[in-house]
């Protein structure tokens, strides 16, 4: 089976690489997910038995001075990919977010794949829209959207908590945001998982439990033997342009033997920290 990974210089497709070295991943340059002619050339070039869409555009808070580029690649993007499968009957895995959800504060229990989007920024509105585009291509495409996503390459949370670390003994972190950090291992690994079974639709998957952003960086400095400090704050005295969902974790009933999130970040955190020694 031939896998096509288009945003090839991202974490999570780094992950599928580490977890398939057969796996084609393919940067801007080989495939620009909104450039029909493109991605066209890509498909015909590999011929992919399965496309797998980790191309996004993550910048969140840039995303509410710039929507236009945050939905030409988080839905246009899809859209263009999920016509070029279908025509050449290849299928589709495009990776979404829990941002396209946030619009209930009072929620208190895990979102189910039938639940009522209701993003609160630009960027959850393009990445909505793009899982709308895909599964209205093909029914039969599959959509996972997931959550809190840190990785062996690029930045992340875990690395600049581990990074701030260096020059301090207390952090600031929000501590009114509820969601489920996700290793990029695991995720790569349900994701090349699904592209054997061939299911479809809209799939969560992150790893067990959650916390608080705040919760996650004290993990993470717990996890390192670090003495940090890590202090609450608010989203509001935090001050980001662009809203986060207060509470975004995710029901993964399609995803079974999801190890806990903490068990996830404790593994990363030693592997950093051996590759920093």
């Amino acid at each position: 089976m031939t896998i096509l990974v288009t945003g090839g210089g991202g974490q999570l497709a780094g992950a599928i690489r580490d977890r398939d070295p057969a796996a084609v991943l393919l940067g801007r340059g080989e495939a620009d997910v909104t450039d029909a002619a493109s991605v066209r050339a890509a498909i015909e070039r590999h011929r992919p038995d399965v496309l797998i869409n980790c191309a996004a555009y993550n910048a969140v808070d840039r995303a509410e001075e710039e929507p236009e580029a945050a939905f030409r690649v988080n839905a246009i993007g899809p859209r263009t990919l999920a016509a070029a499968c279908r025509t050449a009957g290849v299928d589709l895995i495009h990776v979404s977010t829990d941002y396209v959800f946030g619009g209930d504060a009072d929620r208190r229990t895990p979102l189910r794949e039938g639940d009522r989007p209701a993003p609160l920024s630009a960027y959850g509105v393009s990445k909505l829209a793009g899982e709308q585009f895909v599964l209205a291509a093909d029914p039969s495409f599959a959509v996972v959207r997931t959550c809190g996503l840190y990785g062996r390459r690029g930045g992340n949370f875990v690395r600049t908590m581990l990074r701030l670390a260096e020059s301090r003994e207390e952090v600031s972190v929000v501590d009114d945001q509820r969601c489920t950090p996700t290793n990029c291992a695991d995720l790569a690994g349900w994701l090349l998982e699904l592209a054997g079974g061939r299911a479809g639709g809209l799939i969560h998957a992150t790893n067990d439990g959650e916390t608080t952003w705040a919760g996650f960086a004290a993990a993470v400095f717990e996890a390192a033997g670090l003495p940090i400090r890590v202090e609450p704050i608010t989203s509001a005295q935090f001050g980001a342009k662009a809203a986060r969902p207060p509470y975004s974790v995710l029901a993964c009933d399609r995803v079974p033997d999801r190890r806990h999130w903490r068990d996830a970040v404790t593994e990363f955190v030693a592997a950093e920290r051996a590759d920093a020694d």
